[in-house]
């Protein structure tokens, strides 16, 4: 009886931790679409000092927002580009890093323990055991222990071409199946298998693309 209400004690504990997530991600994602509309408006010289606060207030909830699992936080710094153009492609490009670089610190910071206990509580039990697992190990006694155990042909090349492979996911359409950048950089700084020069190094290079495409063709790239 002991086993049994410990272990629905445990499952109650998944459920909500999930719903707290879930709760979390949709607030998150419609604060963005929020601020998404809010920057609908006219530019006009009367109201500069309204657009430079705008501004701000875009670019900062940008950072943040983009941080967070599962939240499409590109869409304002694609509206800020459309209604400031060329100019502001800069600030965007350097809150994206930054707001990467937050959620891999996020993920470097906390204990692998803490992280399984949460793959635990979702009930993701298997991944709980395997971080368990490898928690005591080396960067490269842990890169080594992946590559052999993986269940699939294309897991130990991606692992071994991890920084391509990130460079790669994040630029991928619709990868807000597996995280969005947010969730994705998160999981690279708990995986412990990215330094941190190396990290910045890649998003720096990864994310420079569509602001350069901007610069040289104009926010009517964006254009439907």
């Amino acid at each position: 009886m002991g086993d049994l209400a410990r272990a629905l004690s445990v499952r109650w504990r998944g459920i909500l931790k999930l719903c707290l997530f879930i709760l979390i991600v949709v607030s998150a994602n419609y604060f963005s679409s929020y601020i998404v509309e809010a920057l609908e408006f006219e530019i006009r010289p009367s109201n500069e000092d309204f657009v430079h606060r705008m501004t701000m207030l875009a670019t900062t909830a940008y950072a943040i927002l983009i941080a967070v699992p599962f939240v499409p936080g590109v869409e304002i710094g694609l509206a800020l580009i459309a209604m400031l153009g060329p100019r502001i492609v800069f600030l965007v490009y350097v809150c994206t890093v930054i707001g990467l670089c937050v959620a891999f610190a996020v993920g470097r910071i906390a204990s692998l323990n803490w992280l399984a206990g949460l793959l635990e509580g979702f009930g993701l039990t298997k991944g709980g055991a395997l971080v368990r697992r490898i928690e005591p190990m080396g960067q490269d006694e842990r890169l080594a222990f992946l590559i052999s155990n993986a269940p699939n042909r294309a897991v130990p090349f991606l692992l071994r071409h991890r920084y391509l492979a990130l460079a790669v996911i994040v630029n991928v359409p619709g990868n807000i199946v597996v995280g969005g950048g947010g969730g994705i950089s998160l999981m690279a700084g708990a995986s412990r298998l990215y330094s941190i020069p190396g990290f910045l190094g890649t998003i720096l290079i990864a994310v420079a693309p569509v602001p350069i495409a901007i610069l040289i063709f104009g926010e009517q790239l964006l254009s439907p």
